[in-house]
């Protein structure tokens, strides 16, 4: 066999009030090599001291967890996706992992079981899910089974994501939600949520970018982590921008928009001297692709 080449999208998981819910892929990746067999995993990167070189690796840990009988081989590892900002970096390792065990173990997993094996590793789905469909996925996962609908974001949007400078483990994140939430609160979140979903499926775009910014599971809770987020909103609507949202765990703030307007709004918020980078993405419309060479 020769290489196989797998690469894998970002994503922005928790679109506004769908928390563990949705996600959206984005055109930035994680490249695996999956080169010679070895006698032990090997895992060439230069993503710094702190991701293992060995089997500890995520991506090689997914692989076994899908099939752990795979023969080591040695995998080249290239990531533009910044670590631990809310743009789904272990997931894509994890979707890696789960891509690796299929072709290697010649499994013929489908998307669907693809999908369910990747999130009862990770624990939820909507990072992972986006990621292997691409595009924007919508999904549940009862804890053994992954249920997915992929929608179209419409075509001419970007995403502007401000990436703060300071990392943040989801871990430690998840610290801050509470372990309940009034009955009134989650139905007006979920009745929010099931709008939205409804707006991207009939393609209004003005609808579901007023709710996106209506969350009532997490935002309020995180904004300390991210106390950019309403000035982010703020400023955007200013130009007329909907669809400000904290992605992910909560160092990362995306808000959709044409390219125009969020070049704009990319040179308001430098002139007012945010600190972090601001980054325009693509979004991914395809999903996780596995080439063999």
């Amino acid at each position: 066999m020769g290489k196989i080449v797998i690469r894998v999208p970002a994503t922005s998981a928790n679109l506004g009030p769908g928390f563990d819910s949705i996600g959206v892929a984005l055109h930035l990746y994680l490249t695996v090599i999956v080169e010679e067999k070895t006698e032990k995993w090997r895992v060439n990167h230069a993503l710094g001291p702190d991701v293992p070189n060995d089997e500890q690796n995520l991506i090689v840990q997914s692989a076994l967890a899908v099939n752990s009988k795979l023969q080591p081989h040695q995998l080249t590892v290239m990531s533009d996706i910044p670590v631990s900002r809310g743009l789904g970096s272990s997931a894509t390792a994890i979707v890696a992992g789960v891509k690796i065990a299929n072709e290697l173990g010649e499994m013929d997993l489908s998307l669907a079981d693809q999908i369910s094996a990747a999130a009862k590793i990770k624990g939820r789905p909507d990072n992972v899910a986006a990621a292997l469909l691409g595009d924007v996925v919508v999904a549940s996962f009862d804890g053994k089974d992954a249920t997915t609908i992929k929608l179209n974001m419409p075509e001419n949007l970007k995403m502007l994501a401000f990436i703060k400078n300071e990392p943040i483990l989801a871990s430690e994140s998840r610290q801050l939600l509470p372990d309940n939430l009034s009955q009134k609160q989650a139905v007006f979140g979920s009745s929010v949520a099931n709008v939205m979903v409804a707006a991207l499926a009939t393609q209004n775009w003005e609808l579901a970018s007023h709710l996106m910014e209506r969350d009532q599971f997490h935002e309020a809770v995180r904004a300390k982590l991210a106390p950019e987020l309403p000035m982010i909103r703020e400023t955007a609507h200013q130009f007329g921008i909907y669809g400000t949202y904290l992605s992910g765990a909560g160092t990362t703030v995306s808000t959709f928009g044409t390219e125009p307007q969020l070049i704009v709004l990319r040179q308001k918020l430098m002139d007012m001297d945010v600190k972090g980078s601001l980054r325009i993405f693509d979004l991914d419309r395809q999903g996780a692709t596995v080439n063999a060479e």
